[in-house]
């Protein structure tokens, strides 16, 4: 019952945003696609279409907006990447709708040393499927957004030192990373722009992702290669998949604010099915453009009694950070700099995650990668994969650095799909006294193959 009057909310908006909307200003098409504008043009010269967004190297006037970028929506939920940004996609007319594939699969074989090291061969993907259209005087988007993990991480979990976050069969998961939900996202979004420069949008999810944080690591230009998921995800980021999501938004020009409200329990371990619950949470973000190439926001949320394993604990998240994107001949440049923060209720404990990740595409065909991180570790870390002892509190433990380099290389067997065959090596620090449980120097590495997309929605026309 819940979720029916969630589904039939979410459509009754919809239809009276588009009944009021005919009135108002409108987004302009031609031929009734919903990502082209009609531009003004001088003179005695006729209109041009371009597609929000839309970059031609040979027509620098043509650069990319901020409301052109949100338009396009090809990042989790309503989270923004500099407009430089290209996402690697397959595009289709049909008709008044415009269809998207964005998507990516790594299949990975790991290998970690030192006394906690696991070996493990498995897959990290997901799969994001639009549809959008004219509606109205505004733009109609419907997303969907599966990963395959579920089945291709056995175990419910694949290694990862030192990380840590959420709970599975009544225990923490330390140090590894769990799978994705076959469902991350299932969402629609409308957008109506108002005036020349400013647009209100609505977005709506079963299961999707509230305005909180940067766009997550699986969808970051700067995290493109790195096959598994940062140490700081649970505090930066990991509200990606959360159940019965309401957002709304109003843009103008460089700047973006939004506020959400969601249920705040993290998904459980079983990752095939469709989590839900009472909207107990809630979030805002301010966004900013301030140039092409560069994206900055801060948010900040409050979680109630995300784990399972202690629901008497609320928590306030926050975060910052600048993202920058530097696109030349054959390639780009992507970085990006986080800092996330979990204050625990009623404890009143911090923990801090600070990142820094950059990817460098040249010569068309390569990349190299780079991520450090300086996160703080609570005392769950020391039971392993034992249960918590009776009475147990969790508190800081310590602070942990890791060091990411890789490298791959696009080939091209099939037509519209990039082949990467590429590596990486993660070197990890820590206190002395965790030595015992970790060793020295553990180490970390990675061999994959990736698959992904060729086309993009930049060069579509």
């Amino acid at each position: 019952m819940h979720r029916r009057l969630f589904l039939l909310a979410l459509t009754s908006l919809l239809v009276a945003i588009s009944a009021r909307a005919q009135d108002g200003a409108g987004i302009h098409h031609q031929h009734d696609h919903p990502m082209e504008q009609e531009q003004k043009s001088p003179a005695g010269e006729p209109p041009t279409s371009q597609m929000p967004g839309m970059q031609h190297s040979h027509m620098p006037e043509n650069k990319p907006s901020f409301i052109g970028t949100i338009l396009e929506h090809t990042t989790s939920g309503t989270s923004a990447q500099p407009n430089s940004v290209q996402q690697p996609m397959f595009m289709l007319d049909a008709g008044s709708w415009m269809f998207m594939f964005h998507g990516e699969a790594f299949f990975n074989v790991e290998q970690q040393s030192g006394p906690r090291g696991e070996d493990k061969v498995f897959s990290t993907n997901w799969f994001m499927p639009m549809a959008q259209r004219r509606l109205g005087a505004g733009q109609l988007t419907l997303r969907g957004m599966f990963s395959f993990e579920p089945a291709t991480v056995t175990d419910r979990v694949y290694p990862e030192l030192f990380q840590q976050g959420e709970t599975a069969f009544g225990r923490p998961i330390s140090d590894g990373q769990h799978p994705h939900d076959f469902l991350m996202e299932l969402a629609a979004l409308y957008d109506w722009k108002i005036g020349e420069h400013a647009l209100l949008s609505f977005y709506g999810a079963p299961v999707g992702d509230p305005a909180m944080g940067p766009p997550a690591y699986a969808h970051r230009a700067s995290a493109s290669e790195d096959p598994i998921a940062p140490l700081g995800h649970h505090l930066q980021d990991s509200t990606h998949i959360a159940a019965d999501v309401l957002t709304a938004g109003l843009a103008y020009k460089s700047v973006r604010v939004e506020a959400s409200g969601f249920h705040g329990r993290e998904p459980d371990e079983f990752r095939w099915n469709l989590n839900s619950g009472a909207i107990d949470s809630w979030s805002t973000r301010l966004t900013i453009q301030p140039g092409q190439n560069w994206s900055g926001q801060y948010s900040f949320a409050y979680l109630t009694s995300p784990e399972s394993l202690r629901p008497a604990e609320d928590v306030q998240r926050m975060t910052a950070s600048l993202m920058y994107n530097r696109p030349f001949k054959n390639g780009s440049w992507a970085t990006t700099l986080l800092w996330g923060r979990n204050h625990v209720l009623p404890a009143g404990e911090n923990f801090n995650g600070y990142l820094l990740e950059s990817t460098l595409h040249f010569a068309r065909n390569e990349r190299v990668w780079g991520r450090m991180e300086n996160v703080d570790r609570t005392n769950e870390l020391l039971p392993g994969k034992q249960p918590e002892p009776a009475g147990f509190e969790e508190r800081f433990l310590a602070r942990v650095q890791a060091y990411t380099a890789g490298y791959d290389h696009d080939f091209h067997f099939l037509p519209g799909l990039a082949t990467a065959v590429g590596a990486q090596i993660t070197f990890y620090n820590a206190p002395n006294f965790l030595t015992p449980f970790y060793g020295r120097h553990p180490i970390g590495a990675i061999w994959f193959v990736r698959l992904r997309p060729t086309g993009n929605a930049h060069s579509r026309h």
